[in-house]
């Protein structure tokens, strides 16, 4: 169990209710914890302005906010709080710039409760939060490092396809049932991940290695 000399209140930030259930489940036999949880970055940042918090788990993608963003606005306003970024998204590059935008760790959703446990400890302590698959992950050599091309999630190469058929933001979300907000945060995780400046980069590079 987790010491510590005050009521620790943590935050999660995610808009998949059974993922808030989870970690709620994960964490329910730490007696020295208040959760509350939010399913966008809006309601957050709205409650922080009253209330006080110790440690959010940060969700990535949300329906109103690019989770990359939010981290650095959140460390900008309040920097006491601990973060730590819980997400599917397993790029090496990803979890480089959550960290430089102010996160304290960062885990995959499949990490174990002893591993959340463990990164909720080490970042309120100032150490290294990284859960084992996401220190794996960042032991692996930079994608600069040995010219490979990322690895997409499945609803990532589903926008690329339809971003290099010519659609919109709008259309695409249209199509997949997305608020076009989630498609912006896919375009610019996308961005990220191949390491460029612009779509356009991106397109061209997904042909040429027939990604797309």
């Amino acid at each position: 169990m987790l010491q510590h000399s005050k009521q620790l209140v943590i935050a999660i930030v995610d808009d998949h209710p059974i993922v808030i259930e989870g970690l709620k489940n994960l964490l329910a036999s730490e007696t020295g914890f208040d959760i509350v949880s939010f399913t966008t970055g809006g309601q957050f940042m709205n409650y922080l302005k009253t209330q006080e918090v110790h440690v959010v788990l940060l969700d990535i993608v949300l329906p109103d906010a690019n989770g990359l963003e939010l981290c650095k606005d959140i460390k900008k306003k309040y920097p006491d709080i601990t973060i730590l970024a819980i997400s599917n998204q397993a790029e090496r590059s990803i979890i480089m710039q959550m960290l430089q935008n102010g996160a304290s760790g960062y885990l995959l959703k499949n990490a174990a409760a002893d591993e959340l446990l463990a990164c909720i400890e080490n970042g309120m302590k100032g150490e290294p939060a990284l859960s084992k698959e996401a220190r794996e992950i960042m032991s692996r050599p930079a994608p600069n490092d040995w010219n490979g091309i990322p690895s997409l999630t499945k609803r990532e190469k589903e926008i690329l396809r339809l971003i290099s058929e010519g659609f919109s933001s709008t259309d695409i979300a249209d199509k997949l049932y997305l608020s076009q907000l989630t498609v912006e945060t896919h375009r610019r995780n996308i961005i990220q991940k191949f390491r460029t400046n612009n779509m356009f980069s991106v397109i061209k590079l997904a042909i040429e290695h027939k990604m797309i």
